[in-house]
């Protein structure tokens, strides 16, 4: 479940521009302007907190943090026919830290949002776990149709495949792994057939047995069965062999390869369990790993955040939100605070 609040979708435009106004408190409508579409207002609420001194953040936060994916588009294009500016550009401009960060991320439509974090991740300098994992979460925690967007969205912006570019950027032993993953298209319906799952799950255990993590037979079965199906065989593993399927492989060893199967499973069998994870990686310790922390919300607020926020508290003993307001400060907290559907 989401945890964006959106408001009702019902009301008429006059009526919805009318709520607007009142929550925006803008004063002036732009001149000569009699009717007024929602999407227009909201773009100009937004122009008109930045003309004066400074930016009106709560502002920015009350328009841009409880609208979905196709309002948030529709604004960005009307912003762009009214001022002939382009909405991230003013946005960029006038935010700062990881509050911009943040929003922008936000406002990108999700395919290009996950292309750019995809391609952000293959650039950094270090190509641990903690920045490829973000690959393996847009392969094995997203639809299929969006995977496939999201690689479209990747060709567009920077010539060049998505598969190209982890060849061309990531360590040999994991380049199999990764490239298998992004190149997949499950089937997305509720179908399981017990017996398969059962044969797979020993073909599985073998190749575990054997520590070569990325042969053919096991890339395959994790590539190319449908999420519901590869529920079932993990489930046949752990009643067949005794342990879960993740633990195994983390058995084989502490290096990347294993550590980023484990992802994987988790991304397909549990999504929630590892975005709790990511979170609590980023709070605890000394320091807060923002960039996590803003990934993990701002992806997963219009999908499933709701179940994060209930592993997050049955793993820590503590709600993710007070986690946040404890490690967050100033607008940043404010926006992600509103993206976890509290009222701020």
């Amino acid at each position: 479940m989401a945890t964006l609040r959106v408001p009702d979708v019902v009301p008429s435009p006059r009526q919805d521009c009318e709520r607007l106004r009142k929550a925006f408190q803008v004063v002036e409508t732009p001149p000569g302007t009699t009717t007024c579409l929602n999407v227009v207002l909201c773009c100009s609420c937004i122009l008109d907190s930045w003309l004066g001194l400074g930016t009106d953040e709560k502002a920015v936060i009350k328009v841009l943090g409880h609208r979905n994916a196709s309002q948030r588009r529709i604004i960005g294009e009307t912003y762009q026919q009214l001022y002939d500016k382009c909405l991230i550009d003013d946005l960029n401009a006038e935010l700062s830290g990881d509050f911009r960060k943040a929003v922008i991320l936000w406002i990108y439509d999700p395919p290009e949002r996950d292309a750019r974090l995809a391609n952000e991740a293959l650039n950094s300098r270090r190509k641990g776990v903690n920045e490829l994992q973000v690959i393996v979460e847009i392969a094995c925690a997203s639809s299929p149709h969006h995977l496939i967007a999201v690689r479209q969205a990747y060709s567009i912006l920077f010539d060049s495949s998505l598969e190209e570019d982890i060849i061309s950027n990531v360590p040999m032993s994991l380049q199999k792994v990764l490239v298998s993953l992004v190149s997949s298209y499950r089937y997305d319906k509720n179908v399981v057939d017990s017996a398969i799952a059962n044969s797979e799950a020993a073909k599985l255990y073998e190749v575990i047995k054997t520590k070569k993590l990325d042969h053919d037979d096991f890339l395959s079965i994790l590539s190319t069965r449908n999420v519901f199906q590869l529920k079932e065989t993990f489930l046949h593993y752990r009643k067949n062999f005794g342990n879960s399927i993740d633990e195994d492989i983390l058995n084989c060893g502490k290096g990347n390869l294993e550590s980023i199967l484990k992802v994987a499973i988790w991304c397909i069998d549990s999504p929630e369990k590892h975005f709790a994870e990511v979170t609590r990686a980023s709070i605890v310790g000394f320091g807060t790993d923002e960039d996590s922390l803003t990934r993990v919300i701002v992806t997963r607020a219009e999908i499933d955040m709701m179940k994060v926020k209930g592993e997050y508290f049955n793993t820590n003993k503590t709600s993710l939100d007070s986690a946040v307001i404890g490690d967050t400060s100033g607008d940043y907290q404010n926006f992600l605070m509103t993206l976890l559907g509290t009222n701020v």
